[in-house]
């Protein structure tokens, strides 16, 4: 015999009776009303579904009452540490609204990115998070004049308009600077991967320049490359540390994929840390583990995602009004650790 707690097709019949509430109680449970229902009665028929193994079907529920409960989510690396940990704090409000998260890689491929908006489209999601990488495709473009609301995470596109939740990077690379000088630091060098495709690279380096150029202390350059381009990337930070000058160098990473890439070439050039600066925008869990610790300005990813999630809600919530986009920036947090201490 089968207990109940290994069935999966209990009805929400059956997790009304189990719960001694009623059919539309569940119903609002399941549907994205949970709100409307007391804690105890949310208690009830979470612990009747949890028992029975009751999963809501939720592709039935949409051909009935028009609503998937579905965001969805276009990544252009699901490689990049930002992007995973936007996506857990995407997921968890999600979850705490009563919708589920669909994510899919586009991989930096056009056509990819293609394939997945027509995915998304056919399982009818309620909204779209995107960090997206170029130009807006056409697909993405029938989708928002269709009005499907449409959340860009960090970055633009053009002039496709759509709420927009990042890192305030002007406020990241002022911080950044400043705690360098503040270290003692009188020479930078900023490496970052190609800004031509993110508009949040654009914005960053832009700073970066406005600030090297106003001097107060500072002096130094950027240096764009891709951060798999080793040979590259070591010859250009060799070059810096071995220019002529009195003033101590740090390096500062434009993310966390150009923050490995250096903390690989110094360790390859065999350059103590400390002596020779080294901070990184992106938190990542070995910055700690190398010693003496890399120094980061950490994103509030949690919040972004959480944000992002807010932004779509409230679209989906006004669907007549056509308010215009808006940008929400949000702080980072710098963590100091031995790699900016001389």
């Amino acid at each position: 015999m089968h207990s109940a707690s290994s069935r999966t097709d209990a009805t929400l019949l059956e997790v009304a009776r189990d719960a001694g509430v009623s059919k539309t109680s569940v119903s609002r449970y399941f549907g994205g009303e949970r709100e409307r229902l007391s804690a105890d009665l949310q208690a009830r028929i979470a612990g009747a579904a949890q028992r029975l193994g009751y999963r809501p079907n939720q592709m039935a529920r949409s051909l009935k009452g028009g609503r998937s409960r579905l965001i969805g989510m276009l990544v252009a690396d699901i490689r990049n540490p930002f992007s995973v940990a936007v996506m857990h704090g995407l997921e968890q409000a999600c979850r705490a609204r009563g919708f589920s998260l669909m994510v899919c890689n586009t991989d930096n491929d056009p056509a990819q990115e293609r394939e997945h908006l027509a995915l998304l489209a056919g399982y009818r999601v309620e909204g779209l998070v995107i960090n997206p990488t170029g130009q807006p495709s056409h697909e993405l473009r029938q989708l928002a004049d269709q009005g499907l609301p449409l959340v860009l995470l960090d970055r633009t596109l053009g002039d496709l308009e759509a709420d927009v939740v990042g890192l305030d990077n002007a406020h990241a690379i002022d911080t950044a600077l400043d705690h360098l000088l503040a270290q003692g630091y009188g020479e930078v060098l900023y490496l970052s991967e190609p800004p031509s495709r993110a508009s949040s690279r654009q914005a960053r380096l832009a700073r970066v320049e406005q600030r090297l150029g106003e001097g107060a202390g500072l002096s130094g350059e950027a240096c764009c490359l891709e951060p798999g381009d080793a040979p590259a990337l070591n010859a250009a930070i060799a070059a810096f540390l071995a220019a002529p000058g009195a003033a101590p160098k740090a390096l500062l990473c434009a993310n966390g994929n150009v923050t490995l890439a250096a903390t690989r070439a110094l360790q390859a050039l065999d350059v103590g840390l400390g002596e020779t600066g080294l901070m990184g925008i992106d938190e990542l869990d070995w910055c700690e583990l190398v010693a003496p610790g890399i120094t980061t300005l950490a994103q509030p990813t949690e919040d972004i995602g959480r944000a992002a999630v807010d932004r779509l809600l409230r679209r989906l919530d006004a669907p007549g009004e056509r308010a215009p986009p808006r940008r929400s920036d949000y702080g980072g947090r710098l963590i100091a650790r031995g790699s900016t201490r001389r």
